[in-house]
């Protein structure tokens, strides 16, 4: 069954609000900048979403339409111009630990080893400096270094691997460590930006392999942005296309598309036409706000 969400008539919108099994809860979230003198330049126009917890949605749409800023706004790194957003029932004020976030860049220390990087989150979340001086810090960083060479392990990585720096690792393998990085803190939920875009084709299928497994063992709600939409079928349990209102437009960007798929693991060789024409839709609503709107809405009894 799939969903597709149009474009409202404003006057008809009601207020709505966070249901209970609501991890993340985006309230006519809008989002603008100054544009010289007088003028400004809106990148996000009243985005409403509601994501249950344990979901995947991956999140496209074109270069400027706002997919990492409102991924920065879950996280508490940037506020939004009106509206709020909410994550576990509490407004997002200030970057929290109750998520986790890797991005396109690799997130690492470089004067620290990898076993280093690992144990960083922990250790000074529970410890301050002066903290480090009590006999339980020692009990306490022995059983976050266990967790962490396990967590490396999971990873595909080598216990030698814990001694090294980043730049002695590939560029896989330092994305590798940057989710093992974020899940040392056991966030509810896993931001991550274009995490994979930088990947050769091969380690980038690898990496999109463990996260599923990931995903599935341990139910985090993920919010994955990506350009690449074979990436995001093959990921996702829900996709949300963001697309600028008008090619020309100085309006932001508004959800053209929210599509609940049936599962995870969507590709061509799988689903054939079915994920060709599945492709070619989403590609267009990302074109657009007015095209999406001018396209069939019903899909039903094309996923199964």
């Amino acid at each position: 069954m799939v969903s597709v969400v149009e474009p409202q008539n404003k006057e008809m919108e009601l207020p709505t609000f966070p249901r209970r099994d609501a991890a993340i809860h985006v309230a006519q979230v809008s989002v603008s900048y100054a544009a010289g003198k007088n003028a400004s330049k809106t990148i996000l126009d009243e985005i409403e979403l509601e994501i249950k917890a344990g979901e995947f949605v991956v999140i496209l749409g074109e270069t400027g339409c706002g997919k990492s800023t409102l991924l920065r706004m879950i996280l508490g790194q940037e506020r939004p111009t009106t509206g709020s957003i909410t994550v576990a029932g509490r407004e997002v004020e200030r970057v929290s630990s109750s998520c986790g976030y890797v991005p396109q860049k690799y997130s690492l220390f470089p004067n620290r080893t990898v076993l280093g990087n690992l144990t960083m989150g922990p250790e000074t979340t529970r410890y301050h400096i002066l903290g480090r001086l009590k006999p339980s810090f020692r009990a306490f960083r022995r059983q976050v270094r266990e967790q962490a060479m396990q967590q490396l392990m999971h990873m595909g990585l080598h216990a030698a691997d814990a001694d090294k720096y980043p730049h002695q690792l590939s560029g896989g393998m330092q994305q590798r460590v940057a989710i093992a990085q974020a899940l040392m803190m056991k966030p509810e939920i896993l931001l991550m930006d274009e995490a994979f875009s930088a990947l050769d084709p091969g380690t980038r299928s690898s990496l999109q392999g463990m996260l599923l497994q990931i995903w599935r063992e341990t139910k985090p709600t993920i919010l994955f942005v990506t350009h690449n939409t074979a990436e995001a079928l093959f990921l996702a349990t829900r996709i949300v296309v963001l697309a600028k209102q008008t090619a020309n437009s100085r309006c932001g960007a508004k959800v053209a598309l929210d599509m609940q798929l049936p599962g995870t693991g969507m590709s061509l060789k799988k689903n054939g036409q079915e994920f060709l024409d599945l492709v070619d839709h989403i590609e267009r609503c990302s074109q657009g706000f007015e095209i999406a709107a001018g396209l069939t809405a019903n899909l039903e009894g094309n996923v199964r």
